[in-house]
């Protein structure tokens, strides 16, 4: 038989239990806190366990590495620290430790993300672009102060030798390349701060300017909510315009501020002073100015500024005559197109009647043009207006300064007689009018003709006046006013008075208190 085994059988010896693999950092915060624990190889069982909790040794060695704190070593004798470095060299304690993290210490994006929750990807993509930012603005930072050294005429030193260096001269192409740099500036800004850069201070040729903001009184009942391009813009304005500056860059700086705010008439009247110092080209000013005009139809100042072009302009082409030609014609064309866009606006007509007097364009081309906005539209009130103007402000053969509603001697009788003729043709396409009807009467008036010349005319548009009320027509209600003012020049009251109460009654409704004003008038003057 095999010999017992006398002794109990032995356990099995227990295999060490295998510790999870510390799991890769998913964020910079996590990151942090592993570097932490890492130089600080005790404080995570000092948390977890407490100091009674962790063995002699750990909590040894834990709080003998509270003396690697700045100074505190020194408080203990030259035995003791012997003693404690020995200590901290058989535990392999890292003789520098990180400070604990800090919950915001990363602080947050443009987006308000906390940057402690990024990847190390994106954070290392995210140092990258700080970094590059901080490389361009110090490379812009040697442009700047190079150029502003050039041009008080200061020699630059020599980092290696001391010695002066040879005077930097910027080119048109370091100035591109900086305007490059500053556009990548202000990209990686607004894409790591969300800092947008002003358009100005992208671009060198505005380093020596120093702006001017609006500065509103604190608790200003209204204070104005500007834009941050336009109060930029104009900062830079009140700058230049303190300073007395005409210059290309001023006369840019005004075509951006009156992109942002064409009513701005500061700014019109500052890029007029610009064309005037510069002496620029006033053909090439109308040119920009036309499209301007074509963008903001009811701008009053577009025409004020081109009102200045002229004055400025004419007095040195005046003795050109094909180039007067030249510019009559394409002003009359620009004005047509803007009239087609707008028939009744006040700022072009006024506009056309100034030019009208300035260039002399009383002749036929410019009644012809109005005579095809006429025909386009009878009821265009403000080319029979124009019309008026033209013929009966004519200086060859009008009197200087004579009254729109007086009559004026000088005019020739074949004038007067084609203007009623041409005023009774538009009435008959529309009776309805009122607008011939009123030229038909200025005309007479300018001629000194009686309004009974035109009675007949007036009496084909009305029929039974008076009679019984299915056998009385009237085509216009302005031949029938009119006609109240022809019998009244007559003598003939109660007629007046009979074409003024139908009106109100049947015909003009709508004014029966005027009418009937009308008619006490009539009736005062007769008593």
């Amino acid at each position: 038989m095999p010999p017992k085994n006398k002794g109990g059988s032995r356990a099995k010896a227990a295999e060490p239990t295998k510790q999870e693999p510390p799991k890769k950092p998913q964020t910079i915060r996590e990151l942090q806190w592993q570097y932490y624990y890492d130089t600080n190889p005790y404080q995570k069982a000092y948390e977890e366990l407490g100091l009674n909790g962790m063995t002699p040794a750990d909590r040894q060695a834990f709080l003998n590495q509270e003396y690697l704190k700045p100074g505190a070593a020194k408080t203990l004798s030259n035995k003791a620290q012997k003693e404690l470095w020995k200590q901290l060299n058989e535990a392999n304690v890292p003789l520098r430790s990180l400070p604990r993290p800090r919950d915001n210490q990363w602080g947050r994006d443009k987006n308000g993300r906390d940057i402690g929750d990024y990847t190390v990807e994106e954070y290392e993509a995210y140092e990258a672009k700080q970094f590059k930012l901080l490389s361009l603005q110090r490379k812009s930072w040697v442009f700047k102060n190079k150029r502003a050294k050039a041009k008080n005429g200061d020699r630059i030193l020599s980092v290696v030798s001391g010695e002066p260096e040879k005077a930097f001269v910027c080119t048109e192409e370091d100035l591109e390349a900086e305007r490059a740099r500053r556009k990548e500036m202000a990209g990686l800004q607004q894409e790591l701060y969300g800092v947008k850069t002003d358009p100005y201070a992208l671009d060198p040729d505005w380093d020596d300017v120093v702006p001017i903001p609006q500065i509103e009184p604190d608790g200003a009942l209204a204070a104005i909510a500007y834009p941050d391009e336009y109060a930029e813009s104009m900062s830079y304005l009140r700058a230049v315009m303190a300073a007395k500056e005409y210059s290309p860059r001023c006369l840019r700086l005004t075509e951006r501020i009156i992109s942002l705010n064409p009513a701005h008439y500061t700014v019109w009247l500052y890029r007029f002073s610009i064309i005037e110092a510069l002496n620029i080209s006033i053909p090439d000013e109308i040119e920009w100015l036309n499209d301007i005009s074509l963008t903001y139809i009811k701008n009053y100042q577009i025409w004020n500024h081109r009102q200045h072009l002229m004055d400025h302009y004419y007095p040195a082409i005046v003795t050109t005559p094909e180039v007067v030609a030249a510019l009559v014609e394409s002003e009359r064309k620009f004005l047509e197109q803007m009239l087609s866009l707008d028939t009744k606006n006040y700022h072009v007509w006024s506009y056309r009647q100034y030019l009208v007097r300035k260039l002399g364009m009383w002749g036929l081309a410019e009644r012809q043009s109005v005579e095809r906005m006429i025909d386009d539209d009878v009821r265009n009130n403000s080319a029979w207006s124009h019309r008026f103007f033209l013929v009966f402000s004519d200086p060859s053969y009008t009197t200087p300064d004579s009254h729109a509603t007086e009559h004026d001697p000088l005019i020739p009788a074949d004038v007067i007689d084609r203007e009623v003729e041409y005023a009774e043709e538009k009435i008959k396409l529309a009776p309805q009018n009122q607008s011939p009807w009123n030229y038909l009467k200025g005309v007479l008036v300018k001629g000194g003709r009686k309004l009974g010349t035109v009675r007949q005319f007036a009496e084909d548009f009305v029929e039974n006046l008076g009679g019984p009320e299915e056998a009385e027509k009237v085509r216009s209600s302005h031949a029938l006013d009119l006609l109240a003012d022809i019998y009244k020049e007559a003598g003939e009251t109660d007629k007046a008075d009979l074409a003024l109460r139908r009106l109100g009654e049947k015909w003009d409704r709508i004014r029966r208190g005027y009418w009937e004003y009308r008619r006490k008038l009539l009736n005062s003057a007769t008593h």
